[in-house]
């Protein structure tokens, strides 16, 4: 797995963890985090199969 689909996956569990606290805490800031960890996610699929050469790959 290519570096930025690691790092994207890093960000995209602590997003999680950031929402379950908010959410947990009463504060509506989670829906935010919610947001961001969808976005982080959607990179690390995007740079796994770009890493992987897989169907649609961005070539440079």
């Amino acid at each position: 797995m290519p570096r930025l689909a690691l790092y994207a996956l890093v960000v995209c569990v602590l997003s999680v963890a950031a929402a379950v606290v908010s959410f947990v805490q009463g504060s509506w800031l989670g829906i935010v985090w919610v947001l961001m960890a969808g976005l982080s996610s959607n990179m690390t699929w995007y740079y796994a199969r770009r890493g992987r050469g897989g169907r649609g790959s961005v070539t440079s």
